[in-house]
């Protein structure tokens, strides 16, 4: 099994991290298209070129059997679009865990963190409509700008990352919210600044074990038998910080540039 994994830049390492722990027996590809990032800035037609050139590398280059867009912006911008176009693909998105966290809240009262793109996009705009209406839900809408470039800065602790989340939770903080889906692949990475400052018992809802678990099951559908080593190769198209990198993977890990 050959797995292609993208995302703007470093966030996508946390869905790896889940493939990791239970697909065995597989070779993982990840390109972080640093060049372009963040995704949550451009415009939808960017986004889709952006994501079909990096499906047509890994096809061209690594024969991929799956695609992960490791991405909640990339998925609603693309993924109708792959699927038709490539329908020998195993292909499989993010979206922001809306479902989840309406089912785990206790006070009704639900945070979502986003990029601007994934908050306007229909995907997102289908989750609420399909799911806020299940239980009596407040959700707090927060689009992050900014956020994305200070993770892929490794700035994960700095000060400025902090005053930006303070302002951006202190409504939820205040609303008694008790869930918050964390809707971009980046921001586990700042799960334990967001928990602090909350300052009370949360769910933080990300997506990267569940992604883990439909691949593992529909590669066993096409024969995977999942044991044996797996290997990453990892790639981006423009800087990338290394060291968070090794931080998110808890392994070392060369890293070599492609051209897209």
């Amino acid at each position: 099994m050959k797995v292609g994994i993208f995302d703007s830049g470093l966030g996508g390492l946390t869905v790896v991290r889940s493939i990791l722990d239970v697909l065995k027996g597989a070779e993982l590809f990840y390109i972080a298209d640093t060049k372009h990032a963040p995704y949550g800035e451009k415009s939808t037609e960017e986004i889709l070129q952006y994501s079909l050139d990096i499906t047509d590398y890994f096809l061209k280059n690594h024969h991929i059997d799956a695609l992960i867009i490791a991405c909640n912006t990339a998925t609603s911008a693309a993924i109708a679009t792959i699927r038709e176009r490539y329908p020998q693909l195993i292909v499989i998105g993010t979206e922001p865990g809306v479902k989840p966290a309406i089912e785990q809240t206790q006070t009704g009262r639900v945070g979502v963190l986003a990029t601007p793109a994934t908050l306007k996009g229909e995907k997102y705009q289908q989750l609420v409509d399909t799911h806020a209406k299940t239980k009596n839900i407040t959700l707090y809408e927060q689009a992050c700008p900014g956020l994305v470039d200070q993770i892929e800065k490794g700035h994960i602790e700095h000060p400025k990352t902090q005053a930006m989340l303070e302002e951006w939770l202190a409504p939820m903080k205040e609303g008694g919210v008790d869930t918050i889906v964390l809707g971009c692949t980046h921001y586990p990475l700042v799960g334990e600044m967001i928990a602090d400052i909350m300052e009370h018992r949360l769910s933080l809802i990300h997506t990267g074990e569940a992604i883990a678990r439909r691949l593992l099951s529909l590669a066993r559908q096409r024969g995977h038998l999942n044991y044996g080593e797996t290997t990453l190769k990892l790639s981006a198209t423009g800087t990338i910080d290394e060291t968070i990198v090794h931080a998110i993977l808890g392994r070392e890990a060369a890293i070599e540039t492609v051209a897209l």
